[in-house]
């Protein structure tokens, strides 16, 4: 054994970083994980997963570094970044205007695509016309669907109530989050309700430029932002982000960023 550790040793020295960045604490990348599957979450033995926690720990990988997942809140996810508590966090934070005023935000990662859920296999949005459409408050699409389709459309507060009125039949077609829907679907959740990615529609902006997700970090940590870019980069042109989001049943297009921009 005594050699099987020196071996070990020697092969963590050979590790060279692809950046020199400092991070929090020397040698470790600290991550402040929310529980939003499939994009962030701690399993049971203490480790960072989900779409986020992936790409995350193989930027970790690339660049030498332990990871250490701190389990937070949502809402106080974006202080422990604020507060130096945490180098990144993961959960499908959307690049906006507003968050980057007061933290800077990774090139992105994946977008967030809006999802048709219908037992009809309905991947278009001309499929909603004429149908009673539910929605959850908050995403980007609801003023666009809101325009297009006036008083057939309902607002939920949360999925879970949006999906419970789907399956009973009170609406015919939901619009939710692409990758909700995926998970949902993986665990019987929706019964024989489908899931697809909406088709561009020049009527709905979210069609055809769907919310970027990005690693919010440190105003000050620009040496571990462009770390972070160079490696996302990388991790599109060789395919790792399209194998991360296979890994959790959803298509892979949502790789497919476009340039970078804000959510105003």
């Amino acid at each position: 054994t005594g050699l099987l550790i020196s071996a070990q040793i020697a092969s963590a020295q050979d590790c060279k970083p692809k950046h020199e960045f400092t991070t929090i604490e020397q040698g470790t990348l600290t991550v402040a994980v929310t529980t939003y599957a499939p994009h962030s979450f701690v399993d049971d033995s203490g480790n960072m997963k989900g779409i986020d926690g992936d790409i995350a720990a193989e930027f970790a990988k690339r660049e030498c570094l332990k990871v250490k997942a701190i389990a937070v809140d949502p809402a106080a996810a974006i202080q422990y970044i604020l507060s130096g508590q945490a180098d990144i966090t993961t959960g499908d934070w959307y690049r906006t205007a507003e968050r980057a005023k007061v933290m800077n935000l990774s090139a992105p990662i994946y977008t967030d695509q809006m999802g048709i859920y219908s037992k009809q296999d309905f991947k278009n949005v001309s499929d909603l016309e004429g149908k009673n459409v539910g929605t959850v408050q908050g995403y980007l699409w609801v003023a666009d669907l809101k325009t297009m389709l006036g008083s057939s459309l309902k607002l939920y507060p949360n999925s879970v109530n949006m999906q419970q009125d789907l399956a009973s039949g009170r609406i015919d077609v939901a619009v939710d989050g692409y990758s909700t829907g995926v998970v949902a679907a993986q665990k019987g959740a929706l019964g024989d309700v489908k899931v697809n990615v909406a088709q561009p529609d020049e009527r709905v902006k979210a069609t055809k430029e769907a919310a970027q997700a990005a690693f919010p970090y440190s105003k000050n940590a620009e040496a571990l932002g462009v770390a972070l870019d160079a490696n996302i980069a990388d991790m599109h042109a060789d395919g790792t982000i399209v194998t991360i989001l296979k890994s959790y049943g959803l298509d892979g297009t949502a790789a497919d960023v476009g340039a970078p921009r804000l959510v105003e």
